[in-house]
């Protein structure tokens, strides 16, 4: 799925890449990519607004919110976060099988800390795609490193802007599921709409005259929990930590390449 033409390659001349794993991410996808379904002159005048608007209202994304609770040795962190993008660019950055390059750490000696290692589409129903992922998590103990394997189903909707995934195989992990949505922020209704909160892009056009920027808001829920015995603590207790601080991290390298694209 690629909302914006030429999306990946734009995105491989401004983040570090790994070539390798990108010619083999080809190989692999032998789906065919989907027409675009965004206003494309939508899309250029929003690019141009933000670029314009980065002098006089620079944007800036805060880290992402992070609540975790626990029941029932059942993790649920429930996180929200904002992108200088319209939600069909945001939408790209989540679901785009080129975005590999995105999720390089240089804490993880140069390795990408998310690899996209296969990608088959399951099932097509019109704006919904049901996707299986084969992926690999980077990890560094002590002395040790090396990669998580991990297989999941996801069930995307590009109408709605909005995705399920669940886990089909997971090392450690008995349960591992989530969603996540994306909400348009029209960020400068307040400046240009005399304090008049829009409820559709229409009307934001309209009492804005064309010239508000269109932000996206994400709310994620994702829950997990170990096999027995990585549930019993001290295990458990690490367990959670690297998978709450992977998760950060992953969504901080997005906002990154939203920034780029932004600027």
């Amino acid at each position: 799925m690629s909302v914006f033409p030429g999306f990946g390659g734009w995105i491989n001349q401004n983040i570090k890449q790994d070539p390798q794993a990108e010619s083999r991410r080809s190989e692999k996808d032998t789906n065919n990519e989907e027409e675009p379904s965004y206003d494309e002159e939508e899309m250029k005048r929003q690019d141009e607004l933000w670029k314009a608007a980065q002098k006089k209202h620079p944007w800036y994304d805060a880290p992402p919110k992070v609540k975790v609770t626990t029941k029932k040795g059942l993790c649920h962190m429930n996180i929200e976060l904002t992108f200088g993008l319209t939600p069909d660019g945001v939408f790209e950055l989540f679901t785009s099988p080129n975005n590999g390059s995105l999720f390089f750490d240089m804490d993880m000696n140069g390795r990408p800390l998310l690899a996209t290692k296969s990608r088959k589409v399951l099932k097509k129903d019109g704006p919904r795609q049901t996707v299986k992922l084969v992926k690999a998590v980077a990890w560094d103990f002590l002395w040790w490193s090396g990669y998580f394997p991990i297989k999941l189903i996801v069930d995307v909707n590009k109408k709605d802007l909005t995705a399920k995934y669940k886990k089909e195989k997971m090392m450690f992990m008995k349960v591992f599921k989530g969603n996540w949505k994306i909400e348009p922020l029209y960020v400068d209704s307040e400046r240009l709409c005399k304090q008049k909160e829009p409820k559709s892009l229409q009307e934001y056009k309209t009492c804005s005259g064309g010239q508000g920027r269109v932000a996206s808001k994400v709310t994620m829920d994702q829950y997990f929990q170990p096999y027995p015995p990585f549930n019993l603590p001290p295990i458990s207790w690490f367990i959670r930590d690297i998978t709450i601080r992977t998760t950060e991290t992953l969504l901080k390298m997005l906002q990154h390449a939203g920034a780029v694209l932004r600027e």
